[in-house]
């Protein structure tokens, strides 16, 4: 039996606790460099042979395409991730911004430069609004929206995404209330479409500022209107795009942890499971399927989470509760390098279906591919010639479609989904024809296909057997109500107090910038379990919890008897108006509620 990183490994004599890291994520590497910093003998095991998961690259004769992600939105939320390694985030990466922020492309041939740059917002705007007869100033409204958004923006990083949702009393914190009134409690009562209803006329501009829903596995149709702290991080703080890929920002995260922390990574190593200690309630360490069994005093699954309880654990009822909870939507993501470049096309492409709504609806109501899908096309060689060999382009489209159907979750119709590779291979053959003609027909390119040199694909099935994504889901768990905050599964595992996970599935959330921050909400749990310090049922936030929670209960109480009373007094005055032949009640109340 080895020992990951060795219990009783000490550094100028003093003992160092060990900590294995199954994952190489973004979220397992952030998680590993601060954890390495605060002086644990850190390791991370990963089954590729590279890092990065969905945020690693791909390569192929001077061709380079990021896997996964290619926005770099939240810039504060890696900077202060940096930071709080000792770093300065310039000092490791370059970024380049994109502007325009996007090119859409719309079924009747429309086209929209979205920019964070306002004046040229406002022309765009000022045309779409006025011609869809708005006849207020559209650049208004949109600062209006962006006002809004940023609200959700700003209090969500403060108060949400920093912070440990894994007790139920943290919905009581004193600060949380202000927040709450401040953004009317982040919006959750409405969708993001329903909100820019409020603020834009054109179809064109609801659609163009909804898309991004898509970046949370959601469709803006059902994502609640907090989801617009994305147009905000789009236009207020800008998108960009790391020089060399959006890998070089795990990367430097990674060569930090191992140059400065002494954090080890194995690549090629998968486990086979967590070895649990049933009577103890702990974790002991893992199991490697090359049979090596590593302890450690903790254990984090940067793993996707349904799959580690499904696949590590032993067998459990939340287990197979977690396997009927909502996922966010899985891809069939096309890269392609051609022998010319596309100039038609910018950095960040979107091309959206004509039956807008229909085709959200067929992702996330009937688990389905879209019979006309909207997608979204990045050209990493607009922004980074590295990207490609001179005079040639790099394409990235990725076309959402329903994750893989299982018995627990299955399409609506028997005869659609992703069911298996031979079956679904239709349905990947048929979203690249479409996908072929829309470029050709919106672009007037009518060779296009005839530039594509080289193909790679991920479908569903790819996601699933490359990352072990559940389902083939690349965004993990959806953000629905009931899948957020500590409604979301916990950072701590109820059973194993030494069992930690962090990633897009356990708080806080999805996507990259968030699970970042989330890294560094894991962090201080497992050193508080480390050093002792964590806080139960008698500490200060439980007990003020509690108090909070009596208050608001007992509020509750005398509201409902205040208003028991008050139905009562009425019934009261009623029977005596009928009893003492001042009016036929019952006829009175009748033929109000049915009138003649």
């Amino acid at each position: 039996m080895s020992v990951a990183s060795s219990r009783s490994s000490s550094v100028a004599g003093k003992p160092r606790k060990s900590v294995i890291i199954i994952g190489a994520g973004a979220g397992g590497t952030a998680l590993a460099a601060r954890l390495g910093k605060r002086g644990y003998a850190v390791t991370v095991l990963e089954k590729n042979s590279f890092g990065g998961g969905r945020c690693s690259l791909i390569h192929h004769e001077g061709h380079r395409w990021d896997q996964g992600p290619s926005l770099y939105l939240m810039p504060e939320i890696f900077e202060a991730c940096f930071k709080d390694l000792g770093e300065d985030i310039r000092s490791h990466i370059r970024l380049h911004q994109c502007n325009p922020a996007y090119r859409i492309h719309f079924a009747d041939g429309e086209k929209m430069m979205l920019s964070s740059n306002l004046s040229q917002m406002g022309e765009t705007l000022n045309f779409f609004e006025k011609r869809a007869g708005n006849r207020e100033d559209p650049l208004t409204n949109f600062l209006s929206f962006l006002k809004e958004a940023g609200e959700n923006y700003e209090e969500s990083i403060k108060h949400v995404l920093t912070k440990d949702w894994s007790a139920w009393w943290a919905f009581f914190r004193p600060e949380l209330f202000p927040m709450l009134w401040k953004t009317k409690g982040l919006r959750i009562y409405t969708t993001l479409y329903d909100r820019t209803t409020k603020y834009f006329k054109s179809r064109h501009v609801r659609r163009a500022l909804t898309f991004s829903a898509m970046y949370m596995g959601m469709s803006p149709f059902d994502a609640p209107a907090t989801y617009s702290l994305l147009q905000y991080a789009e236009y207020a703080k800008g998108i960009w795009y790391p020089i060399g890929g959006f890998y070089k920002v795990v990367e430097a995260m990674e060569n930090i942890a191992k140059d400065k922390f002494g954090v080890q990574f194995r690549y090629d190593t998968s486990v086979k499971r967590i070895v649990t200690d049933e009577r103890k309630g702990t974790t002991t360490g893992v199991e490697l399927e090359s049979g090596e069994l590593l302890e450690a005093d903790v254990v984090v699954s940067n793993a996707d989470l349904v799959w580690t309880y499904n696949n590590l654990l032993p067998p459990s009822n939340y287990a197979k509760r977690l396997r009927t909870k909502d996922q966010t939507c899985s891809s069939i993501s096309f890269y392609w390098s051609l022998t010319s470049t596309v100039e038609e096309l910018g950095g960040h492409n979107i091309f959206l279906a004509d039956a807008y709504q229909e085709s959200f609806d067929e992702i996330f109501r009937d688990g389905d591919t879209p019979s006309e899908p909207s997608f979204y096309v990045n050209v990493p060689s607009r922004l980074d010639p590295s990207a490609a060999p001179p005079g040639k382009d790099t394409l990235v489209i990725l076309v959402p479609c329903g994750p893989i159907s299982i018995p627990e979750k299955p399409c609506s119709d028997p005869a659609k989904g992703a069911r298996s590779r031979e079956q679904f291979a239709a349905t990947k053959d048929r979203a690249r024809r479409q996908v072929i003609e829309t470029l050709k027909k919106r672009l007037n390119r009518p060779d296009f296909e005839d530039l594509i040199d080289h193909e790679i694909i991920n479908d569903p099935f790819d996601w699933q057997d490359k990352f072990n994504l559940f389902r083939g889901s690349i965004l993990g768990l959806s953000h629905t109500i009931p899948q957020v905050l500590w409604f979301r599964p916990s950072i701590q595992h109820a059973s194993y107090s030494n069992l930690f996970f962090v990633g897009a599935s356990t708080q806080p959330g999805t996507g990259v910038p968030v699970v970042v921050a989330g890294s560094g909400v894991v962090a201080e749990r497992v050193s508080a379990f480390l050093e002792g310090r964590e806080k139960g049922w008698l500490s200060w936030e439980a007990l003020r919890g509690s108090v909070i929670l009596a208050i608001l209960a007992l509020l509750a109480l005398m509201f409902a008897s205040f208003a028991a009373g008050f139905i009562l007094l009425g019934v009261v005055i009623a029977a005596s108006l009928h009893f003492l032949g001042v009016t036929d009640v019952p006829h009175l109340v009748w033929s109000k509620v049915v009138p003649e």
